[in-house]
């Protein structure tokens, strides 16, 4: 920088420029020139590097280096270098103006304090990109810790910047902190907690990104779709977007769907209630019937068979080779509490589909197809006369 400086000053005395205009001319010359620099420092960095880098990145088979040297995180550097050039260069410039200079200087450190913030943040959000549909406990983890990471960088920021205006040391500022801890705790009181309680369900593996709750106080039924400190947003089946503290998720209680979606099949329980008044020993008509329809061959009828006892053993064969049923899991028809509204037939068995349109059809279909051949076995479903 003495080089230019001598440079500009032969370029005055070439001009054969003197009096009050030399300080004046000698400047502008400065500022143009740092100008210049600053911003062809900047074309270097966004045109050259940040290409050469990416272009780097994307030949190497490991992809965390292209993750975290993302686009963003590169073009979010590159605004502070002209700002770093402007810095080094302000004594030069204005030498002969010291207030100038302070106030010029101040303004470009809050402003390289500001952007660095910004792209440490920007560099802390790509580890989002790692994620899948499914989010695991340690990435849970992790993107907790990030957003924390980010709210003290955002808060040392902010101290660093007030330092800078008031011209204080920033320990300073930090050391009187303590006598303020009190308030501190109430304004980060809900990301205190939120961070707490968000650890809990992540080490308990309690909830995960992706994963399906049911929080019947709150009307939530959908998929998880994203876990912060003090939030976590679901999308309901409905596609209305609705959102929940960890705290709540915690302190009270909510279903996640987690198990029954990794396992071989989802739990059906279904009833049907059946006139006392039809339940009955099979005579020899309708023995005939169940065995004209091909429910039985007559000799597994044993003698004196009621026909609930019969209509339970056809329907847990039944249920066992249909395709929409996993036959290793339980299958069971049970005759279970009798009520004022009959006898009850209790069907409990396991679906294949798990969820969403092919679950709902598939237990439609199987509880129609009971219903229909109910008739044929001499049962009548009870149905309450109306006055």
């Amino acid at each position: 920088m003495e080089k230019i400086v001598e440079l500009v000053e032969r370029l005055i005395n070439f001009c054969g420029l003197t009096g009050d205009a030399v300080p004046v001319v000698r400047h502008i010359l400065l500022v143009l020139i740092a100008i210049i620099l600053a911003a062809g420092a900047g074309f270097l960095c966004k045109k050259i590097i940040v290409p050469l880098i990416l272009k780097a990145t994307r030949r190497t088979k490991a992809t965390w280096d292209g993750v975290i040297f993302n686009e963003s995180v590169l073009n979010s550097a590159c605004h502070i270098v002209p700002a770093i050039v402007v810095w080094m260069l302000l004594p030069w410039v204005f030498y002969q103006f010291p207030t100038v200079r302070m106030i010029l200087g101040r303004i470009t450190a809050i402003y390289i304090t500001v952007m660095t913030v910004i792209t440490i943040i920007a560099f802390i959000d790509s580890f989002k990109l790692f994620e899948g549909e499914k989010r695991t406990a340690t990435q849970q983890y992790l993107y907790t810790f990030c957003g924390l990471l980010k709210i003290v960088m955002i808060f040392i920021a902010v101290i660093i910047v007030i330092s800078i205006v008031i011209n204080k040391n920033p320990m300073v500022l930090l050391a009187g902190l303590g006598a303020t801890s009190a308030i501190m705790m109430l304004v980060f009181q809900d990301i205190i907690t939120g961070l707490v309680a968000g650890v809990r369900l992540t080490s308990n593996d309690m909830l995960q990104k992706g994963d399906w709750i049911t929080v019947p106080k709150s009307g939530i039924d959908g998929i998880v779709e994203e876990m912060t400190l003090t939030t976590v947003k679901v999308r309901n089946f409905d596609n209305t977007i609705m959102t929940i503290s960890p705290k709540t998720l915690v302190d009270d209680s909510f279903q996640n769907w987690k198990g029954m979606q990794e396992s071989a099949g989802r739990k059906v329980v279904k009833r049907i209630y059946y006139d006392f008044r039809s339940v009955v020993v099979a005579d020899e008509k309708m023995r005939a019937t169940i065995v004209d329809n091909g429910y039985f061959v007559d000799k597994d009828i044993e003698p004196k068979a009621v026909n609930v006892t019969l209509l339970r053993r056809y329907v847990e064969q039944w249920l066992s080779k249909d395709e929409a049923v996993n036959p290793d899991m339980t299958i069971l028809v049970k005759q279970a509490e009798a009520t004022q509204n009959g006898l009850a037939v209790e069907f409990v068995f396991f679906l294949k589909n798990k969820g969403g349109v092919p679950y709902e059809h598939d237990i439609s279909r199987i509880m129609e197809y009971i219903i229909a051949i109910t008739p044929d076995f001499g049962l009548r479903i009870y149905q309450q006369q109306g006055n």
